[in-house]
């Protein structure tokens, strides 16, 4: 019994060579200690590897065999994760053989002929012991799906490789699966794991032909740091080559983002950061999926950083300004002014005035849209309170507010509090959300702005009619006023079937006691036809331009018998 224990505990080699009596001497040197498992040529020897890769600990290989010889092998096992952490000792009598067995990964020799058993159970029990000492090294180095580096060794090494290529101009690139979470969730998550491998098998060996370094950065990127090359065509589509060999569909396509001679003086992470700046940049619709960092980007990059450090001070000296576009009533014979839209302008001291479309993205990113929220919702709700003041007339007015506002547990509070304390009446103040804003966590957000109905205020959504939104979200919708976006209406004057879709939307909404606003009216036509389909009101430069508040404040006062 005790002998059968201890043969269960004893570790397997593979040994391969094409001469039997050679394969019996070592067999039975090796026997006293190990399971031993015998090879008559290199292709024998890789499919018992594939076989038996998960229990052998050791493979003793000839070089000149038939079929595949040594150095086929060697090669092979390169190429396969768990080949190549087998540690290989190669049988041979000549020099040159082992100096070229050693840059394809052999771990050590053997000479023939074999005369001393000590030494080859010596050298058996080094090569093993030092594999399994490096392997316990190489788990927390290497990712273990992909075989890759994680990212925390893959820059300890770069900085490494850098030392040691003084004069060599290096790429830093960055890869990403775009659209991989569709793969996981159409095919599972197994599937998903072998678009993984499939992708790092081929980095794996553009890593050993262009002589660089490549990691996993995380779930669905990679890291490559290469000697410069100007044919990046070649990498992208061989990598891509590996996946549609899997999978032939649109669900997924693979982007690449290059900066090209990175700069040394810079941190290497910042030279990554731009070659992700570069793959971010390609277009998930895009049929080629390759950018490189240029000018453009880095002016980019050192915009939205100046946008992103000035915020603080933005906020403290009132840079931002809020215009007023005023919103129409036009279910009468003639249009009267009911309301207004607020806007909002960054006025920057460096770089002028800033839209809207480009820095409230850069806030949302980067967890300041919410406190940008709250300085406009009390820049207009004092507003209102000065016009009342000032002119006498109450005027209601529409603020935007993020989905991620609703995540803050006071948000109601905070709005309640803040109409009170400037005594604005019940319904002036409204709240208005995207349409994008419900396409995601949709039963949050309208929980979220049910408890805000439910105080008083009048909820719109706007953006109807992009890409976010559909006739069957107006049933699930907790809003006073639907907005129907001007692309929506682009073609309403020369196009039957536009027409007919707007009339559509107007009357479901009509059904569901929703008032209905058309935003980007531009023209008489856009106006006559929306007023005879029912249409409520309007906002558009067809009507009125953009205000300054005390541009608006003069308005009101000329306008204050008409506005109601």
């Amino acid at each position: 019994m005790a002998d059968n224990a201890s043969r269960n505990f004893r570790k397997f080699v593979l040994i391969v060579d094409d001469e039997e009596v050679n394969r019996k001497i070592l067999g039975h040197i090796l026997e006293q200690e190990y399971e031993v498992m015998y090879a008559s040529n290199g292709q024998e020897a890789l499919d018992t590897l594939h076989c038996f890769s998960d229990i052998l600990s050791l493979v003793l290989l000839d070089i000149l065999m038939p079929v595949k010889d040594g150095y086929q092998v060697l090669e092979e096992m390169h190429e396969h994760a768990a080949l190549a952490a087998i540690p290989v000792v190669v049988l041979t009598s000549e020099k040159e053989a082992e100096v070229k067995s050693l840059r394809l990964g052999a771990a050590d020799f053997l000479t023939k002929p074999y005369d001393t058993p000590e030494v080859i159970l010596a050298r058996a029990k080094h090569s093993i012991d030092l594999y399994e000492n490096t392997s316990l090294i190489h788990a927390t180095e290497t990712d273990p799906l992909t075989g890759l580096y994680t990212k925390e060794f893959f820059f300890e090494y770069c900085e490494q490789y850098m030392k040691h290529h003084q004069d060599t101009q290096l790429d830093a690139v960055v890869m990403n699966i775009n659209r991989f979470h569709l793969i996981n969730a159409l095919y599972g998550r197994h599937f998903g794991d072998k678009i993984l491998c499939a992708v790092s098998n081929r980095l794996r060996h553009s890593e050993m032909v262009l002589e660089g370094l490549a990691c996993r950065y995380d779930a669905d990127s990679f890291y490559l740091f290469i000697p410069h090359t100007d044919d990046y065509d070649s990498l992208y589509h061989s990598i891509v080559i590996g996946i549609t060999e899997l999978i032939k569909d649109g669900d997924m396509r693979l982007r690449m983002g290059v900066y090209s001679n990175i700069s040394r003086e810079n941190d290497l992470e910042e030279n990554f950061s731009w070659a992700l700046q570069a793959c971010n940049s390609v277009r998930s619709e895009a049929g080629y999926g390759v950018a490189l960092f240029d000018d453009l980007m880095h002016d980019e990059i050192i915009r939205r950083g100046t946008l992103l450090d000035g915020f603080e001070s933005a906020l403290d000296e009132d840079q931002f300004e809020l215009l007023y576009q005023p919103v129409f009533d036009i279910k009468g014979e003639i249009p009267r002014m009911t309301g207004a839209k607020a806007f909002v302008r960054w006025n920057h001291p460096e770089l002028g005035e800033i839209m809207p479309e480009e820095f409230i993205p850069l806030l949302e990113e980067n967890g300041l849209i919410c406190r940008f929220d709250r300085y406009v919702w009390e820049k207009a709700v004092r507003h209102i309170r000065e016009w009342i003041r000032e002119t006498g007339v109450t005027l209601s007015v529409g603020v935007n507010v993020s989905r991620v506002d609703l995540y803050d547990s006071d948000i109601t509070d905070f709005i309640s509090d803040l109409v009170l304390e400037n005594d604005i009446p019940e319904g002036v103040f409204h709240l208005e959300m995207t349409g994008s804003a419900y396409s995601v966590h949709m039963d949050h957000v309208t929980e979220g702005m049910n408890r805000l109905r439910a105080l008083g205020f009048k909820t719109s959504m706007g953006d109807f009619g992009t890409a976010f939104s559909s006739l069957n979200m107006l049933n699930k919708l907790p809003v006073d006023v639907l907005k129907i976006d001007g692309s929506f209406l682009q073609n309403i004057s020369s196009d039957d079937r536009t027409r007919r879709l707007v009339s559509l939307v107007i009357d479901a909404a009509h059904s569901l006691d929703m008032t209905v606003e058309a935003v980007g009216v531009c023209s008489e036509s856009e106006y006559e036809i929306l007023r005879s389909q029912g249409c409520d009101l309007i906002q558009g430069f067809f009507r009125s331009e953009f205000f300054s508040v005390s541009d608006m404040t003069a308005l009101l006062l000329e306008k204050k018998d008409e506005i109601g």
